[in-house]
């Protein structure tokens, strides 16, 4: 190189998408200037002799200063979000912007756009959360609001603002027309409603009751169904966080057939069963999130979905809740399970614990590991400058210790949540320095991140056809 750059880190195993390369990487202005072997002069240095040098991560799901379908508000703000994301190697966060009743898209995103942009301090898009689709201007509003480069738009089947089937078409005839991903929580609401009421018939309220509260037949029949919408429409759909190994299958198959599907699954459907929330007293609760957590048998069908392609990538569903009156005990000190706020927190988590399951514990490696936690959620979904490490993409960067071990406590993480589900559980690879555009968001601990300096990230446009995606 000839003029000195910002930053070379140097001597790591730098992961890129031609495979690990042992060298220098160097950074100017904010993007990856070049990466190679004795790079020339820096203004500063970093060494990543025997660490891995790996893109920031993508975490493409993620509730942050969101109401849930109980009218609960969750625990984090932006700020306290993103630096746990950032504590934990994650450096591009896509979180939602979720309509309200009778509120038009317009306003939705203008009110959450506005706290982002307050609080961030890591890179961020929007999800927009579909549930009034018979507010005045509603395809208008969405038009402009994919255009302007918000490309993904998420439905649910269940809860209050469950979509029917005759408006779950619309949205996908519309997310089609204008050019967006369609995500969807897909579960049945009817099995769900049956099941439930049989169980608090019974007087059985108890947090380990939530499993069967959410029967497995609810995600595969839902999965099966929005599987042959995409085909029917021909648009594509993520599904969001599969749990089930009968849900795996039945995206395997709707994508043998050349539907227009993808599908995710989250740390917690890989490395916890339904176990976790058989504890004393209400302390399942902190465990319970929709779709429960299933068996080992479940466990070893998403791993291999991941293996195998079936499954694109894995993603924290951080949705974040205090355990106290202010969250999941809110609606008192007994609550039934039908009464405790869904979701655990996971932004900081998830790609430790990956990389320890992937790259300390496994044999998929450091190349498998980016894929899923990186690369193949910034390609798609549009993030077009994010997710690996290539010569003008963006600086988004993370030096892995891959030896050092650590063990998660009660309360260590740097979120606003007052407990870690993972206490007691020890992970080998840990994230030594965090990169955002260059500029150092942690190093070995200490976060330096400011309060609003992360930047909203535009998609010009939809994501590749899952079909060729798989085939690059």
């Amino acid at each position: 190189m000839g003029a000195e750059c910002d930053l070379i880190i140097r001597g790591g195993q730098i992961v890129t998408p031609e495979g690990v390369v042992e060298g220098d990487l160097a950074i100017a202005g904010g993007r990856i200037a070049a990466i190679g072997s004795n790079l020339g002069r820096a203004a500063s240095e970093i060494s990543a002799l025997g660490k891995y040098v790996m893109p920031g991560g993508v975490d493409p799901h993620a509730h942050i200063e969101q109401m849930s379908g109980m009218g609960l508000m969750n625990a984090d703000t932006f700020e306290t979000a993103t630096r746990s994301a950032a504590m934990g190697g994650t450096t591009s966060v896509i979180s939602f912007a979720a309509q309200a009743a009778g509120q038009r898209l317009s306003q939705t995103l203008c009110d959450y756009a506005a706290r982002a942009k307050r609080g961030a301090m890591i890179d961020y898009a929007f999800h927009i959360t579909l549930t009034d689709l018979g507010v005045p201007s509603f395809e208008e509003d969405l038009a402009s609001i994919v255009a302007a480069g918000h490309r993904s738009v998420k439905i649910f089947t269940t809860y209050n603002i469950q979509l029917s089937d005759p408006e779950v078409l619309k949205v996908l005839t519309l997310a089609r027309r204008y050019g967006a991903l369609v995500c969807v929580h897909a579960e049945n609401d009817a099995i769900i409603t049956r099941a439930k009421s049989a169980l608090l018939a019974a007087g059985k309220t108890a947090p380990h009751d939530h499993a069967r509260s959410r029967p497995r037949m609810a995600e595969i029949e839902a999965v099966e169904r929005m599987c042959r919408f995409a085909e029917y429409l021909d648009q594509p759909v993520m599904l969001f966080h599969i749990s089930t190994a009968e849900g795996t299958a039945a995206v395997r198959a709707a994508q043998q057939r050349g539907a227009p599907v993808w599908a995710e699954t989250c740390p917690h459907y890989l490395l916890m069963t339904d176990e976790v929330l058989n504890q004393p007293g209400l302390q399942g609760a902190k465990f319970m999130c929709s779709p429960p957590q299933r068996t080992a048998a479940d466990q070893a069908a998403l791993w291999q979905g991941l293996e195998a392609g079936t499954l694109s990538l894995v993603s924290s569903d951080h949705a974040p809740y205090r355990f106290d009156a202010s969250g999941k005990l809110s609606a008192g000190s007994t609550p039934g399970f039908h009464e405790i706020a869904n979701g655990l927190p996971g932004l900081e988590t998830r790609l430790p614990l990956l990389f320890d399951a992937m790259i300390s514990r496994g044999a998929q490696g450091p190349e498998a590991f980016c894929q899923i936690t990186s690369t193949l959620p910034a390609k798609l979904y549009g993030l077009q400058r994010k997710g690996a490490l290539s010569p003008g993409m963006d600086a988004d960067v993370v030096v892995w210790d891959p030896d050092k071990v650590m063990t998660y406590g009660p309360d260590d993480l740097h979120d606003n949540v007052g407990y870690n589900p993972w206490e007691g559980h020890t992970i080998k690879g840990w994230p030594e320095f965090v990169l955002r555009r260059g500029k150092t968001l942690m190093q070995r601990g200490d976060f330096l991140g400011v309060a609003g300096e992360g930047a909203w990230i535009d998609r010009p446009e939809l994501a590749t056809k899952p079909s060729a995606l798989m085939d690059e």
